[in-house]
């Protein structure tokens, strides 16, 4: 959700229960146009919230010029103060899927730990502060979640992934196919955004649709506002909400979640 119209695209998804109060967007509208200065963003999203048992992380992503490898999460307590979060390596990602379970805390030094035999038989404790938690959290919601319209993007011939200027939306009819949305995260080798009218471009269907993801039936798709505005709801993060507007060019998404994956999605479908 671009930091340029948080307000605007707010009201888009209030519907799903994606509310901030007065207060709180009063000081992001403030607090990310600083962030975009200090850090010399090209533009800044308020990616959403991630709610602890004491308190809330709100996040932001900023973006450089390559819109996919150019980002920075940080995170707030209080929308006002920013942090950076951790780098999020494969290693990291492991020590944090085995020590912390359960509800996030809200505060940041606070430590998760787990127990358990290694395959020596040995006993070792695994050990991973919140704040880490965080960064692997919001890495793996865009890796597995964050969506686009097909088209929103280009991919030059240098290599950068950037806004297509040109893009004014999806029709109606295009808005009403899950193949019309695709992942904005580094494509996984499968099916590739190909659109029903054969009109391909390896500039913009780059990325992976959305339609194919396993398990089937994870991505809720309906038309609210009067049927002007699109919404996607992730069923295995529950919390994530993309809205786009056809025939315009806006769009984003925001999660707002315990920050838990919904592993037991396959038996519920």
């Amino acid at each position: 959700m671009d930091s340029s119209s948080l307000c605007r695209d707010l009201d888009l998804v209030a519907g799903n229960g994606c509310i901030l109060t007065v207060e709180q967007r009063a000081a992001l509208q403030v607090s990310l146009v600083t962030l975009k200065k200090t850090y010399k963003f090209t533009r800044v999203l308020f990616w959403g919230k991630i709610l602890g048992l004491e308190h809330d992380y709100f996040i932001a992503q900023g973006r450089g010029e390559h819109e996919m490898k150019d980002r920075k999460n940080l995170y707030s307590l209080n929308c006002m103060d920013w942090f950076l979060l951790p780098t999020v390596t494969d290693s990291l990602i492991e020590e944090v899927s085995v020590a912390a379970k359960g509800r996030f805390k809200g505060d940041p030094s606070y430590v998760h730990d787990h127990s358990g035999r290694s395959p020596e038989e040995t006993m070792e404790t695994t050990k991973v502060d919140e704040e880490k938690r965080l960064a692997v959290t919001v890495h793996c919601i865009d890796e597995d979640v964050s969506v686009v319209p097909r088209g929103a993007f280009i991919k030059r011939p240098n290599g950068l992934v950037q806004i297509n200027r040109c893009f004014g939306g999806l029709s109606d009819s295009e808005a009403h196919r899950l193949e019309n949305f695709v992942h904005f995260s580094k494509p996984k080798g499968f099916k590739k955004s190909i659109p029903a009218t054969g009109n391909w471009s390896p500039a913009a269907d780059f990325l992976d649709t959305i339609d194919d993801d396993i398990p089937k039936g994870s991505w809720s798709l309906q038309f609210e506002g009067a049927g002007k505005v699109c919404v996607l709801r992730s069923l295995l993060w529950l919390g994530l909400t993309f809205y786009h507007v056809p025939m315009t060019p806006q769009h984003g998404y925001i999660y707002i979640g315990d920050g838990i994956k919904n592993i037991d999605l396959p038996f519920m479908l």
